[in-house]
């Protein structure tokens, strides 16, 4: 059973009433929650995950055995002429005759060990705990890593250069051992907890993406690795009520909005000693962040340093034989700096590094201090900075560079969209696009390290997920990886709805990307009840190209018209002045452009003014939950999930990157804040958060629900007891079984 089949069919018997849509239909035309979520009628194919090797030229995937039932095999295949061969057998990959498992795998260096990852536990947001297997190929034996250790407690295992050793994380501390003896050495001995080495605390990970904290240097003479110190961070508690008749806190370091966040430095185990020599960083490790560092040779390390407003970035090298530590790059704004910037195409999330070019002698550096985001190539010797995009239109993200030239994805004349492209590193300002016209839409890339290969992926609102090898510059195929041609033969036998794209202008002038989706028995001539959906912060775009999905389907098929639209301050490709307003504004500048924008949309004859709904997830909730308190004029009824009611309730690192610090401007988080406003609740509001959520916690939703109670207010509440953010592993409910009838709901 689908985990969200409950939660979906609960948003859509809270909306029912908004439509009396006849369904005239075929039910092979129409759409269902069991069609959708409890049944594989309609089941996506996706391409597998692929491991580069030879620089590009060739790569490993992981196959089902022909000779073994139930088995797992990687088989590697040259990427151009697409000649497979087994890679490891299948007979190789068997533990007491019980076939490995595979999570994820890595290859040595020179390719004679594979490093198998099975048995994994979730930390956080990933499942980053687990067991190693190394198959050695000088042997052909499978060998378990840190087998004194207890089961699924092994993090970021990695191979020396010289595959010696391999390091990895255990209970906080890193430990290195020795491949041919299994001897241990334990390299760090003040982790605990509140001290932590080679990982990050849960700040580090949900808002720089960082998890994998430490790697070798390219010989293998040292380690480097992040010290978190989180022994001052006040414990959140979470609350389990339901695994026992008495109730069990669950605690979570969680450095809220003005608090102290955690300490960071930096240290280098020397191998022939084992002993840490710490980075002298300057600045206080509490009030400035560590969230990149990256080898760049044998002798040369780059650290990037963020201040406590996230509003300068400096870049450092560090020697470690000289221990010369020199400031080569600064760049400072108003507003905040962004590491890797927020965009449906963004590549690689929690990779900090910087993409290093001319024989690493330099790197690349987006930045969007002027009217547009560019890339910029920096000397690292000298500092000396080179634009690299000389033009009048924004870099979404960046891509490999080659020798010559480097490639990024932007869309100049519609930022709905997203296309490939490259230009010169020499900066001279020749651009051209690589993805072909016929891919109309949202494209992606994944590279091989050679820049000469990739995995394209393409979409449209009405073409699903399709992926295929490709050979650059050419674009041309090599191979098909997904083509889900029998998932959209069966869409194109639904009642599919038409997707219009347009532009409204408020009344402040400006303009809002709309992307309307219709009801399929459209008629002009109609009243339609309306149905938004919205995120509006910095790290969601929602009026894109993409496709619309089977629930966007269905409730059009019910005769709705979903509206998406996109205010300042998310991450559209309208330049830095766009993105940036929303510095210290958020849910002020971002609401009042939602509904400015509602009531110019609202305008048209077939959209009826008194049924509109509103719904959104995390930031979106938030979006909700202040339109329904500001403008109850417009929206009659709301569906607010996992919202921030409070943000000084939210992380200090996301949230004090976007408002600054609330003891300078406290006014400005009160007055973004949703419960501010629920007093002018008028319409109808259903709050549904997850009791287990450690990113928005249920404390926001009790704090909404007090002031609601207090301000003697009617709303709907659906908690889901020890469910997270995405409010994931959820099964039936009494919604399905007893069927709530539409009045429940009477708008």
């Amino acid at each position: 059973m689908n985990h969200r089949l409950n939660l979906v069919l609960l948003l859509v018997t809270f909306l029912t009433t908004l439509t009396t849509k006849s369904q005239d239909l075929s039910q092979d035309e129409m759409l269902s929650l069991d069609r959708i979520y409890n049944s594989n009628e309609f089941v996506q194919e996706y391409e597998r995950p692929m491991q580069w090797i030879e620089n590009g030229d060739a790569y490993i995937i992981v196959e089902k055995s022909q000779t073994i039932s139930n088995a797992d095999e990687l088989i590697r295949y040259d990427t151009k002429t697409q000649k497979r061969s087994v890679f490891v057998a299948g007979e190789s990959l068997t533990i007491d005759g019980t076939p490995l498992s595979i999570s994820s795998f890595t290859l040595s260096s020179d390719g004679s060990k594979v490093l198998f990852f099975n048995n994994t536990s979730r930390v956080w947001r990933s499942y980053s705990k687990g067991d190693y297997w190394v198959f050695d190929f000088t042997t052909n034996q499978l060998k378990q890593l840190g087998a004194s250790f207890e089961a699924s407690s092994l993090m970021f295992a990695k191979f020396s250069k010289d595959n010696k050793y391999v390091a990895y994380v255990h209970d906080f501390n890193i430990y290195k051992e020795d491949f041919a003896t299994g001897s241990m050495t334990q390299l760090t001995t003040d982790g605990d907890g509140a001290i932590i080495n080679g990982t990050f605390d849960w700040a580090y990970e949900e808002e720089f993406g960082k998890r994998d904290g430490f790697s070798w240097s390219p010989n293998a003479n040292y380690i480097a690795y992040w010290q978190i110190d989180a022994s001052d961070i006040e414990t959140f508690f979470m609350i389990n009520n339901t695994d026992s008749i008495y109730s069990k806190p669950i605690p979570l370091q969680y450095p809220k909005v003005g608090r102290t966040p955690s300490g960071a430095k930096l240290g280098i185990i020397n191998m022939n000693s084992n002993q840490t020599i710490w980075i002298p960083v300057p600045g206080d490790q509490k009030n400035n962040y560590l969230p990149g560092m990256q080898w760049v040779n044998d002798d040369l390390l780059l650290i990037q340093q963020l201040n406590r407003h996230q509003n300068k970035l400096s870049i450092w090298s560090y020697q470690p034989s000289s221990k010369t530590l020199k400031n080569i790059y600064t760049e400072e704004e108003e507003t905040w700096v962004d590491l890797g910037y927020p965009d449906i195409s963004a590549d690689g999330w929690g990779n900090n590094d910087l993409p290093l070019v001319d024989n690493n002698t330099a790197f690349l550096r987006m930045t969007e201090n002027g009217t547009w985001r560019h890339i910029y190539k920096i000397n690292i010797a000298s500092g000396e900075q080179l634009l690299l995009t000389p033009f009048d239109f924004d870099v979404a993200s960046i891509r490999p560079a080659t020798n010559n030239v480097v490639y990024f994805m932007a869309s100049p004349n519609n930022s709905t969209q997203r296309y490939l492209y490259q230009t010169d590193l020499s900066g001279k300002g020749e651009v051209r696009q690589i993805t072909p016209q016929i891919f109309d839409g949202v494209n992606n890339y994944s590279f091989s390290p050679n820049g000469l290969y990739a995995i394209h992926i393409h979409q449209n609102v009405l073409k699903p997920r399709s992926s295929q090898l490709v050979e650059l510059p050419a674009h041309s195929t090599i191979k098909t990886l997904a083509s889900n041609k029998d998932f959209d033969k069966r869409l194109r036998t639904l009642d599919l709805p038409e997707v219009k794209f347009t532009t409204v202008t408020t009344e402040e002038g400006i303009a809002i990307d709309v992307r309307m989706i219709m009801p399929t028995d459209f008629d002009p001539n109609e009243k339609y009840p309306v149905l938004f959906h919205v995120y509006g912060e910095p790290w969601g775009q929602v009026a894109t190209d993409t496709h619309i999905g089977l629930w966007n389907i269905m409730m059009a098929q019910k005769g709705y018209v979903i509206i998406d639209m996109d205010n300042r301050g998310t991450p559209c490709l309208k330049g830095s002045a766009w993105r940036k307003s929303i510095y210290r504004q958020i849910g002020v500048i971002n609401v009042k452009d939602q509904a400015d924008a509602a009531k110019e949309i609202l305008k048209l004859e077939y959209l009826d003014n008194d049924r509109t709904a509103v719904w959104g997830w995390s930031g979106g909730g938030s979006m909700t939950l202040n339109l329904m308190f500001k403008h109850p004029e417009i929206y009659k009824t709301g569906i607010a999930i996992a919202a921030v009611s409070n943000q000084l309730i939210y992380d200090n690192i996301y949230q004090e990157r976007y408002m600054g610090l609330p003891q300078e401007n406290r006014d400005d988080f009160i007055a973004g804040s949703p419960v501010t406003h629920a007093k002018n609740l008028e319409g109808n509001l259903l709050l549904i958060h997850g009791t287990a959520d450690d990113n928005v916690h249920y404390q926001s939703a009790e704090l909404l629900i007090n002031e609601l109670i207090k301000q003697h207010k009617l709303f709907q509440f659906m908690p889901y007891p020890n469910r997270t953010h995405s409010i994931r592993q959820i099964e039936l409910t009494v919604f399905e079984k007893a069927k709530i009838q539409p009045d429940t709901y009477i708008i």
